[in-house]
């Protein structure tokens, strides 16, 4: 078998990807291992206290990312291809986007004070 330099690049090229998608893998698979074993051990030892989530934050953030990638995206994909159903690549993170804003505002839990 010949190789040229393109054929071994080629190679390389599509090898890099599994490569770099096996070790992201193997390093998150440990990191939750690692994470439960903390956890066990915080609870073996009393001292695990255990995180809110806060909804409120993360349904601002999201909405505020999600419509404005959705925007951009949607407003790019107008001017390339005009309406073809690659504006579903921006509508869709819009129209969550969208959902998210309108969960933050219509939720009446997140317009409670503190002391109510």
């Amino acid at each position: 078998m010949n190789f040229t330099a393109s054929n071994a690049a080629q190679i390389i090229i599509a090898i890099v990807p599994i490569v770099g998608i096996s070790i992201g893998g193997i390093v998150i698979f440990f990191y939750i291992l690692w994470h439960h074993h903390e956890i066990k051990l915080q609870i073996k030892t009393g001292t695990y206290n255990p995180q809110k989530f806060d909804f409120k934050t993360f349904s601002l953030l999201c909405g505020i990312l999600l419509t404005a990638v959705g925007f951009i995206l949607t407003f790019v994909f107008a001017i390339l291809d005009h309406f073809t159903y690659t504006l579903l690549a921006g509508l869709i993170p819009f129209a969550v986007g969208i959902s998210f804003l309108l969960f933050y505002k219509m939720n009446p839990d997140f317009h409670k004070k503190d002391g109510e």
